[in-house]
């Protein structure tokens, strides 16, 4: 089992910056392949960013790339999404998301675990 908590949501400007964290529970947060994914109102919920269980590989969704990083640190079992040039756009609920496989997965499922989501509102 993996509780997953996000925090680092906000208010920003478009223009400006936000760090979200997730937080895991346990001992085997090496194990898993993270994401992050997010839902507008009446929107589906839609891939971010995805890391591998080492950290050393990354994949984005093309309109936040070059925008936002992913990474984390299993010292800390905590995985990190930097946001920077916001857009009115980014503005959505964000949760991370934990999957026992290798790949890096860039739909809701497989991923088993899910935060409860942190809201980020960007202003024009």
């Amino acid at each position: 089992q993996v509780q997953l908590v996000e925090s680092g949501g906000g208010l920003a400007q478009a223009g400006g910056s936000l760090r979200l964290s997730c937080v895991a529970s346990g001992r085997t947060f090496s194990s898993y392949v993270m994401g992050w994914f997010r839902q507008a109102p009446g929107k589906e919920r839609e891939f971010v960013a995805a890391v591998s269980r080492s950290g050393g590989m990354t994949t984005y969704e093309d309109s936040v790339k070059g925008r936002f990083t992913v990474s984390r640190d299993n010292a800390k079992n905590t995985v990190y999404l930097q946001m920077s040039s916001l857009r009115p756009e980014d503005t959505a609920v964000y949760y991370c998301a934990a999957h026992g496989g290798v790949l890096l997965i860039t739909t809701p499922p497989p991923y088993t675990y899910w935060g409860q989501g942190t809201q980020v509102t960007v202003s024009s």
